[in-house]
């Protein structure tokens, strides 16, 4: 019999709470009325409800569906989450990674930024609750409620440094978690969203379904990013041979048989010498897999803009 009382954390004040992995075990979860706390959730959950929190510093681990803040005020976040929503709520700081759209709703003064953390048990988590660590629209945002001439959100510096918003757990249990908030080893890899690009020059790169997909999606990044591009946006998605001619053109023929696998994983990077940078390393580090690589800068931009214009249609944004 489950007891609603375990997964509630209500009336709180001054405090550090939590749970650690495996406790909540994709269950519902609620926080309310809590003040000045710390508030860890290091499992996957179905759903979470914060209400009339102040002043309080919250990590939540993967959310199956819904996190809807309400009458929130003054609360640093890290949030991961099939849908997103506020409502009423002033001056909330998250660190997001959301599936779909973020909605927010009468709220005002709020940041965000890219979610950035890492313990052994995430990327199981993630799994859990059905979500890809590469599906995050989490600078996409959308206002409910806009007001004319002003602006209720805004993005987080983009050197804003995760624990100095909500640090790491001090109590003795929850100590435990193996923590690293380096973006460096971030289960969603960090991507500059709807941040002003560096360069006119973006290259796309599809890896398709198999067996190492994710981790050679990773180790491109690594690369890359090491070079000095910016990762712009990622998408997991699945495809038809419609949607491979419309985005892969004269070399659809090629990559169409790889789309029965499963869903293909998609990548933007950008800097000038992209489309270089990427094609050379794809021949150094991944010979023998097939990824498909934009050909020239000239098309690099109409190969970003087909896939995400597809990819977009496709997740109903």
């Amino acid at each position: 019999q489950i007891d609603p009382k375990d997964y509630t954390f209500s009336g709180l004040k001054d405090e550090t709470v939590g749970r650690l992995p495996g406790k909540v075990a994709g269950q519902q979860f609620v926080i309310q009325d809590c003040e000045n706390c710390s508030i860890y959730i290091f499992d996957h959950s179905a759903t979470v409800t914060i209400d009339d929190c102040v002043n309080c510093q919250i990590f939540l681990g993967p959310i199956k569906g819904s996190v809807f803040f309400r009458g929130c005020k003054d609360c640093k976040c890290i949030v991961a989450c099939q849908q997103f929503r506020t409502r009423d709520c002033r001056k909330l700081e998250v660190f997001l990674c959301c599936a779909t759209q973020p909605i927010i709703e009468s709220s005002t003064g709020m940041k965000f930024g890219c979610f950035q953390y890492y313990y052994p048990e995430l990327a199981l988590q993630f799994k859990d609750a059905g979500l890809s660590i590469f599906n995050n629209t989490w600078s996409n945002i959308h206002d409910f409620t806009p007001v004319s001439g002003e602006n209720n959100w805004g993005l987080l510096p983009e050197n804003a440094v995760v624990q100095d918003y909500v640090p790491l757990p001090s109590s003795e249990e929850l100590k435990a978690v193996r923590i690293s908030t380096d973006a460096m080893k971030s289960i969603i890899p960090v991507t500059r969203g709807r941040r002003q690009k560096s360069s006119d020059e973006s290259c796309l790169a599809v890896f398709f379904a198999g067996d190492y997909t994710t981790a050679n999606a990773r180790k491109l990044i690594d690369e890359m990013t090491g070079k000095g591009f910016q990762l712009v946006q990622t998408k997991e998605v699945l495809m038809k041979a419609e949607d491979a001619q419309r985005v892969f053109q004269q070399c659809a023929s090629e990559f169409i048989p790889l789309l029965e696998k499963g869903p293909v994983v998609a990548l933007e990077f950008n800097g000038d010498g992209a489309v270089e940078g990427c094609r050379s390393t794809v021949n150094d580090v991944f010979n023998g897999t097939k990824v498909f690589v934009s050909e020239s800068k000239a098309s690099a931009s109409q190969d970003v803009d087909n896939f995400y214009n597809f990819a977009d249609m496709q997740m109903g944004m």
